[in-house]
């Protein structure tokens, strides 16, 4: 095998330096994102042009939307090619619930599919919930989603007559993924993505009008503060009709789940998935905060005008810590039965034996044939294959390692969660 490529400190946070094939494209989009509109209705109608459906269901999301807009204009402090971005996914968002509800006219027995016993993983990034995703993706007993049908879940009109109605859904997530690659050659060092690889939920949920994603993408508190404010039940409602539309369009029974936004979601999600198994990861938050705060400041030079490291972190910070909070809080509402609180350095340790365990509190047969895939998966993805990342938490972001272990003290002493150097 070759060695593994050396670790990379990335110096060019807050003045990002693009390949020079990436900064002519960013000047051509320039007199496009001028020309667009993030008016509501204008947003509405452009998908409604783009797919010739007018049915968005329910009108939840509409709310949500039009906060979503306003902090866009107002705050995110967008580039020229963070509103084209921003434009495109918002609008793709509201195309995909539109092609939702188109689907379940045309086949109205989707809404008697069943999302039954799924398995969700809720945990922070970087404490193993990524891994052991994939771990259980390689089940076929398991149904997962892979990357291109999050992006879009339902085919257009015309693709669902084709011979293989994901194969432009699949040719655009491969697209989406060479400018990203292009464009952040070290994104892959902190998060791997491919068009199979399999992905969080959190697409499907801003199908729905409400998703953590948004946060993640561009700094705006007046949508956090809408979203802490407000009962998110619809949207995870939205969430199993979606669901139920992937079921019935490409099989499957059992999901697995994941996303860091269900820790702070436990009565919601205990209300939406009632006969769920739970898996809530646990690692030092300060090892959370730097790879989140470093890889969503990595990325923002792709949307934002100005990047802010000192101001990501602290952000972040703070949106950990209450998203931990809320999980020390709500915890002992989950079912002790169908409930593992996994440590990360205990996984990394044995992975598949975490995974038998896990199995054994799910009630789901761990045969040869679903153990094998998992350990080829590893052979063909090890860990850090593409090379890591150097953080430097005070140097990038200004925060105090010691300091945020104080503020996280109810949160590690509550789970026992072990200090890393």
């Amino acid at each position: 095998m070759s060695s593994r490529p050396a670790s990379v400190r990335i110096t060019d946070l807050a003045h990002p330096e693009f390949p020079d094939a990436t900064l002519e494209i960013m000047a051509m989009v320039e007199p496009i994102a001028a020309e667009l509109s993030f008016k509501f209705d204008d947003i509405l109608a452009a998908a409604m042009s783009e797919t010739g459906l007018d049915d968005f269901g329910d009108d939840w999301f509409r709310e949500p939307l039009s906060v979503l807009l306003s902090a866009y204009e107002n705050e995110a402090d967008l580039s020229a090619w963070g509103r084209v971005s921003s434009h495109t996914q918002v609008v793709g968002h509201l195309r995909n619930r539109l092609r939702v509800e188109n689907y379940i006219k045309q086949y109205p027995e989707v809404l008697d599919e069943q999302i039954v016993a799924p398995i969700i993983i809720i945990g922070q990034p970087r404490t193993g919930t990524t891994h052991l995703h994939n771990l259980l993706a390689q089940d076929p007993e398991l149904r997962s989603l892979p990357y291109w049908e999050s992006l879009e879940p339902v085919p257009s009109a015309a693709e669902m007559t084709s011979a293989d109605p994901a194969a432009g859904r699949r040719e655009r997530c491969a697209m989406g993924l060479d400018m990203i690659n292009t464009a952040m050659p070290y994104f892959k060092r902190m998060h791997d993505m491919t068009v199979n690889h399999v992905h969080e939920e959190i697409q499907l949920l801003a199908i729905g009008g409400s998703t953590q994603l948004f946060e993640t993408l561009s700094l705006i508190p007046s949508w956090r503060d809408w979203y802490l404010a407000n009962d998110q039940t619809p949207a995870y409602e939205y969430l199993g009709r979606v669901l139920a539309c992937c079921q019935h369009l490409r099989g499957g029974t059992r999901w697995v789940l994941k996303s860091p936004q269900h820790v702070e979601q436990i009565p919601i999600l205990l209300k939406t998935f009632p006969d769920a198994t739970f898996v809530f990861t646990h690692r030092d938050p300060v090892a959370v905060i730097t790879s989140t705060a470093t890889m969503i400041a990595y990325t923002a030079r792709f949307s934002t005008a100005e990047v802010n490291p000192q101001r990501i972190g602290a952000y972040w910070a703070d949106r950990v810590e209450t998203m931990l909070n809320a999980g020390v809080r709500d915890h002992h509402l989950l079912p002790p039965e169908r409930t593992i609180d996994v440590d990360f350095n205990e996984f990394m340790a044995g992975d598949l034996a975490m995974v038998t365990r896990i199995y054994e509190i799910a009630g789901q047969p761990f045969p040869s044939t679903s153990r094998a895939p998992m350990e080829a998966f590893m052979v063909d993805h090890p860990r850090g294959v593409h090379g890591g990342v150097i953080y430097d938490l005070a140097g990038d972001f200004g925060l105090d390692a010691n300091e945020l272990r104080r503020r996280f003290t109810p949160y590690t002493d509550h789970f026992g969660v072990p200090l890393e150097n």
